[in-house]
């Protein structure tokens, strides 16, 4: 699992903390993963089983983090497509590049059962929830209703459209695949196949006729 935090590192750039802090940080992490990997429940899974598991002192963990709460979403954070950089083309192109990062990010989740037990242990622990949609859906939603709103802006979507409406419309169908229905396909093509469909609908007509 040396990957998660790898991929926090490559993500975010450079940790925080003192020096040597990357090393501390990857100890911390590295201890969470374990514990999650030998079945130990979120509700048991306190700072101090964490600190002991990574051979630091709780306050080397509060150093860095507010609370298991602020860990835990860092953990899983990591364990996610990073942020795509939307190439700026066009509306349709910056919606495709959002939708492969919730494809990826389904598809990760399908292979690996750590993450499969944390996101259903997730749900059922409202302060860790409530951490990770502050920390990661809310901005994620952010970026895609200002990709919208740029559309409307340059003509490439209708301006009498409810924005958060049309937010549900485009990530949804992603959405339903990746969560409600584990069994569905999520092939190459998913995204641009999604954005297309409900752009078709969507776009300004030049005429009536049109």
């Amino acid at each position: 699992m040396n990957g998660l935090t790898d991929s926090r590192s490559t993500r975010e750039g450079p940790l925080r903390g003192r020096p040597r802090s990357e090393a501390v940080e990857h100890a911390i992490v590295e201890a969470v993963v374990k514990l999650l990997e030998e079945g130990v429940p979120l509700a048991e899974l306190s700072i101090e089983r964490i600190a002991r598991t990574a051979g630091v002192g709780k306050a080397t963990i509060y150093r860095r983090w507010s609370g298991k709460e602020e860990l835990f979403v860092d953990v899983v954070r990591a364990a996610e497509p990073p942020d795509p950089e939307l190439p700026g083309t066009s509306m349709r192109d910056d919606l495709v590049a959002l939708l492969e990062q919730l494809r990826e990010r389904g598809l990760r989740a399908r292979t690996s059962a750590l993450l499969h037990n944390v996101y259903a242990q997730m749900k059922s622990s409202p302060k860790i929830w409530a951490a990770y949609h502050t920390t990661v859906v809310e901005p994620r939603r952010r970026i895609q209703v200002q990709v919208l709103r740029d559309g409307q802006e340059n003509g490439e979507l209708r301006t009498d459209l409810d924005i958060d409406v049309i937010t549900d419309m485009f990530v949804g169908p992603m959405l339903v695949r990746t969560v409600m229905r584990p069994d569905a396909d999520l092939p190459e093509g998913l995204s641009e196949q999604i954005v297309d469909t409900v752009l078709e609908g969507l776009r300004p007509v030049s005429s009536p006729s049109a």
